[in-house]
């Protein structure tokens, strides 16, 4: 049986994963290009919609309504189930660990609320949705995010650039795993219920746990540093993104992870990366040639 999977934010990281795995997995793909194609025509037949659309920082206030929003009217009209990645955001620094699909959404920053409007309103849409919660991506490519802008930047430096307290878990999640764990859970996704929250268990790990990762994965000794805040501070008045970034800062401060017991419950046969061989995709010589190209642009 034909199985299909429409696309949103085929372009972005975790939008790009998920196209090549439905497509590994079988399914027929369809690649949303938002300046031609309608999203209710899109997702007329889709099985699977993959909400993987996510505007800057400084946009969300403006636009994450209004485009899930959409999404929710697109899947309700064609009866697809909504696969939506989730974050750590809707927490807070007062909830206490491990972090749960039970545990209370405590957030009171302005983009955990705005995430936590946001799956509420997937929650009370009646739509079929899968979200997926997980921890910060390690991607096998750069692609923009707090581990290869800022951690691995300097590792052929010999240097690892933690932003926050280096001991304290942090939840970390290989972005492959990740979007196979979803393609799994879609083809579950009648056994689940209407609303189906799941966290990633993925990786815990301190600042220096990650680092001596790292080195080993470089295959050199590494020394970590902590990143300066001041930057930050100093570029507030005048770019946006820095009072968003300086806002979530308190999640490299606040030891958090993610409770894995339904997660093994649902897929229990899941095997993931161990963390060396996924930081060797991450950083190994193809990635540091990415990286590198892209610094010099």
């Amino acid at each position: 049986m034909t199985r299909t999977a429409l696309i949103l934010g085929a372009s972005g990281r975790f939008g790009r994963h998920c196209a090549a795995e439905f497509d590994h997995a079988g399914w027929t793909v369809r690649r949303f290009d938002r300046a031609r194609d309608d999203l209710n025509m899109a997702a007329r037949g889709a099985d699977v919609i993959v909400s993987a659309w996510n505007p800057p920082y400084p946009d969300w206030r403006r636009l994450v309504p209004e485009l899930h929003g959409r999404v929710i009217a697109a899947a309700r009209a064609s009866g697809a189930t909504v696969i939506l990645p989730g974050n750590v955001y809707v927490f807070g620094a007062e909830t206490p660990p491990p972090w749960s699909e039970t545990s209370p959404h405590r957030a009171q920053n302005p983009l955990g609320r705005i995430r936590i409007e946001m799956e509420a309103a997937y929650r009370d849409s009646g739509v079929r949705t899968i979200l997926l919660r997980a921890g910060d991506f390690i991607d096998t490519e750069a692609s923009g995010n707090w581990f290869d802008k800022i951690l691995i930047k300097s590792l052929d430096k010999g240097r690892v650039t933690y932003p926050g307290d280096p001991d304290s878990p942090h939840a970390w999640a290989f972005l492959p795993d990740a979007v196979r764990a979803a393609v799994d859970l879609a083809e579950r996704r009648d056994t689940l219920p209407v609303f189906a929250d799941i966290p990633f268990p993925g990786y815990t790990l301190t600042g220096r746990e990650m680092a001596a990762a790292l080195g080993r994965s470089a295959g050199h000794p590494v020394r970590l540093t902590r990143m300066s805040r001041l930057p930050l501070q100093l570029a507030r008045p005048f770019w946006p993104m820095a009072g968003c970034l300086l806002e979530m800062s308190y999640l490299w401060d606040t030891p958090h992870w993610l409770d894995g017991t339904l997660f093994d419950r649902l897929l229990p046969g899941f095997q993931p990366t161990p963390l060396d061989a996924a930081l060797a995709q991450a950083v190994g010589p193809d990635q540091r040639s990415a990286r590198s190209a892209q610094t010099s642009r």
